[in-house]
């Protein structure tokens, strides 16, 4: 599976303000980390689709997308709000509609990784359910 490592501003600027600011439908995303068993903080664009809510991956195979899979579980804070899941992983071929609501939703600020790695096999969706909290 491919990963675009994000542009320094992104991950030193945008990424840490994105987390503070919580606009644009940007919340926290805190998972723990596979090998350290350390929370990790990365800032996520939760998506809704027929009633169902969704992480996306517009970098690829990640740190966040590796953690989440291996944990099945996290958080995500917005607004002084913070929320236990579980997640399950979409199969490839249902990702379609989750990965256009997801453009849709981010927008320009995606656009290029999505043009780089246009196939959704390089794409981790997780499909973010609450009737099994994780924490």
């Amino acid at each position: 599976m491919a990963y675009l490592k994000p542009p320094a501003f992104t991950r030193r600027l945008a990424n840490p303000l994105a987390m503070r600011l919580n606009g644009r439908g940007v919340a926290t995303l805190t998972v723990v980390g596979r090998r350290t068993g350390v929370p990790h903080k990365v800032p996520v664009i939760p998506v809704e689709v027929d009633g169902s809510r969704y992480l996306v991956s517009p970098y690829g195979e990640s740190e966040w997308v590796r953690n989440l899979r291996t944990a099945g579980n996290g958080e995500l804070s917005r607004k002084g709000r913070t929320e236990g899941f579980h997640v399950i992983e979409v199969p490839v071929e249902q990702r379609g509609p989750v990965i256009a609501r997801y453009r849709a939703v981010a927008g320009r600020v995606v656009g290029s990784s999505f043009a780089k790695l246009p196939d959704a096999r390089d794409h981790p969706v997780f499909q973010i359910d609450q009737s099994n909290r994780g924490r």
